[in-house]
């Protein structure tokens, strides 16, 4: 199926860098709210700085976020250890093109990590990069979250 994520992973923090790196993959994008943040926390979790640190030397980086709010967005471009980008529209793919262009990376060597199939897996795939579906970042969502995030996730087991 067109939505089946390349990995289906529980979280961020189980994606296998060395794993991209053989595959020839040199940028990860990341999406912002619940994959890398905890949503509207405007704060990266002290464990999320220290395992960016772990591969950000290894490849380019950069957060593509839907949203739309500008302040947020500035905010997280200052304590970001990577470029962010608001405003992207996903699943249109057109800003990570513009993205990976401007860094001359080909969409075969991109990845696109998210916790949305219909949005970020999405986007990817219209882009033709790898992809990977993570488990949101906060344990602790709430429930109508829940329930959208396993509708979605119904859509990827058929």
């Amino acid at each position: 199926m067109f939505l089946k994520p390349d990995y289906n992973l529980n979280n961020i923090y189980e994606i296998d860098f060395n794993e991209l790196k053989n595959f020839g993959i040199k940028c990860l994008m990341f999406d912002l709210d619940s994959t890398v943040m905890v949503s509207k926390s405007a704060n990266f979790l002290p464990e999320t700085i220290e395992w960016f640190s772990t591969f950000i030397r290894d490849f380019h980086v950069a957060i593509i976020s839907n949203n739309k709010n500008d302040k947020y967005i500035e905010y997280a471009s200052r304590i970001a250890p990577c470029k962010v980008i608001g405003r992207a529209n996903k699943p249109n793919p057109k800003i990570m093109k513009e993205y990976i262009e401007s860094i001359d990376i080909k969409p075969q060597e991109a990845v696109m990590i998210g916790d949305r199939p219909l949005t970020d897996i999405l986007a990817g795939k219209l882009l033709g990069c790898k992809t990977i579906l993570v488990g949101s970042i906060n344990p602790n969502e709430n429930l109508p979250t829940k329930f959208v995030r396993a509708l979605e996730r119904a859509t990827i087991r058929r």
